[in-house]
C-alpha cells in the first residue's frame, strides 16, 4: 500500500475511534425512535407472497437454509397475492445465470406482478450473491430486486441500499448465555488464525506481541475473548463467531481489503459505533497504537453497544422476537415501498 493511501487509512481509523461531538451514544441503533414501533407494524402487516419453485431445492449454507425455512413457516406468508407487499422468488443457489433469466421472463409471461414494478418488489436468495448480466430479465433482477446473500459477498455482487446480507450463524450459541467480561481485560487483543488471516503479515507480526493473543486452534475461546478488549476478523475469513465475541463484549476489528458496505444489519445498526475496519495491508505497531488510543469511556462505549446488537445477529431454529430472522425481515419491510417504473411489453 502506498504511504498517502495508508495515512488515509489510518486517519478513517482514527476517525472512527473519536466520540461523535463528545456525545455518549446509549443506543447501538441508526434509529432507535422509529425501530421498535415499525417492528410491530411489520409484525401485524408485513405479508410476502412467495412463488412456487420449478425444482426442489436446499440451501447448503447455514445461514441462507434458516431464514428459507424460517420464512415459509412464518405468519409473514399469504397465498394472496393481492394482499402482499412483496414476492419471493426461489430457486437453487446452483442455478446458472442463464437458468435464472429464463426464470424471469417465466414470471414475467405467467404472473402479472413482475412487470409492474420490473421487479422492484421482489426478493431472492443466493448466498454468494449474483453477477450482472447481459440478459434483459437476469438484468431486472440483479438492479431492481432485493438480493439476500451471505456475509460476506463478492465483491461487485452487491448493490448497498437495496440488497441485504445475512448474519453469519453462531457456532457456539451457549456462549451468547453468558455474561459479558467485567474485569479489567489481559490482552488487548484476541485473534483466531483461520485460512485468510494465517497468511496475513500483520498475523505475523501480532503473534509476537505479548498484549495480543493468537490461537491457531482455539479450545477456550470463550474465556480468551471474555478477556480480551478487542477481536479481529478478516473479512473474508471466519466470520461465524462475531455474534459470539460481542455478546461477550469483545469489540470487532475487520480486516479488510476494500471498502465494504454489506455489513449485517445495515438498515438498523450503527456498526461506525461498536467495530473498526482495519486494513489488512496495516503494520501491527500502528494498529496496536490505535487500538491502545481509544479512551476507556470510548471503549467502554463501543463494549456495551456491541453486546446490545449482539442479540440481533442471533439465528433461532424457532424464530424469537427482534432476533436475526426478524431484524432481515425488518430490513425488507423498510424496502417495501418500491418505485413502479412503467409498464413494458412482456418478451
Amino acid at each position: 500500500m502506498a504511504a498517502s493511501s495508508f495515512a488515509v487509512l489510518l486517519l478513517c481509523i482514527l476517525t472512527v475511534m473519536q466520540p461523535l461531538g463528545g456525545v455518549t451514544l446509549s443506543s447501538p441503533y441508526l434509529s432507535p425512535s422509529t425501530l421498535f414501533k415499525n417492528y410491530e407494524k411489520m409484525l401485524n402487516n408485513f405479508k410476502i407472497y412467495i412463488y412456487n419453485p420449478q425444482n426442489s431445492f436446499n440451501f447448503s449454507t447455514p445461514p441462507s437454509s434458516i431464514f428459507h425455512n424460517s420464512l415459509i413457516n412464518s405468519q409473514f406468508v399469504t397465498q394472496d397475492p393481492n394482499q402482499a407487499h412483496l414476492f419471493y422468488i426461489p430457486f437453487s443457489p446452483n442455478l446458472s445465470a442463464r437458468s435464472i433469466a429464463r426464470l424471469v421472463k417465466e414470471l414475467r409471461i405467467s404472473h402479472p406482478y413482475w412487470n409492474r414494478t420490473l421487479g422492484a418488489d421482489h426478493f431472492f436468495i443466493s448466498p454468494t450473491g449474483i453477477d450482472f448480466s447481459s440478459d434483459r430479465n437476469g438484468l431486472e433482477l440483479k438492479k431492481n430486486s432485493v438480493q439476500i446473500s451471505n456475509f460476506p459477498t463478492t465483491s461487485g455482487y452487491f448493490i448497498p441500499h437495496k440488497d441485504i446480507t445475512l448474519p453469519p450463524v453462531n457456532p457456539s450459541p451457549l456462549a451468547l448465555s453468558q455474561e459479558p467480561a467485567n474485569q479489567t481485560a489481559t490482552f488487548l487483543c484476541y485473534v483466531k488464525l483461520d485460512e485468510q488471516t494465517d497468511s496475513s503479515n500483520l498475523i505475523h507480526e501480532l503473534q509476537i506481541d505479548a498484549e495480543f493473543i493468537v490461537e491457531s486452534e482455539p479450545s477456550h475461546r470463550v474465556d480468551l475473548v471474555k478477556k480480551s478488549k478487542f477481536c479481529l476478523f478478516s473479512y473474508n475469513g471466519d466470520v461465524s463467531w462475531m455474534s459470539e465475541a460481542m455478546a461477550l463484549g469483545c469489540v470487532p476489528v475487520i480486516l479488510v481489503d476494500r471498502p465494504i458496505q454489506d455489513l449485517p444489519l445495515m438498515d438498523v445498526l450503527q456498526w461506525s459505533e461498536m467495530a473498526f475496519l482495519v486494513a489488512k495491508t496495516a503494520e501491527a505497531k500502528r494498529l496496536k497504537a490505535a487500538l491502545n488510543g481509544v479512551g476507556e469511556d470510548r471503549y467502554q462505549q463501543m463494549k456495551r453497544l456491541a453486546t446490545a446488537a449482539s442479540r440481533h445477529l442471533v439465528w433461532n431454529a424457532e424464530p424469537q422476537p427482534h432476533d436475526a430472522f426478524h431484524m432481515v425481515m425488518y430490513q425488507l419491510w423498510l424496502r417495501r415501498h418500491t418505485i413502479r417504473y412503467a409498464r413494458r411489453e412482456s418478451m
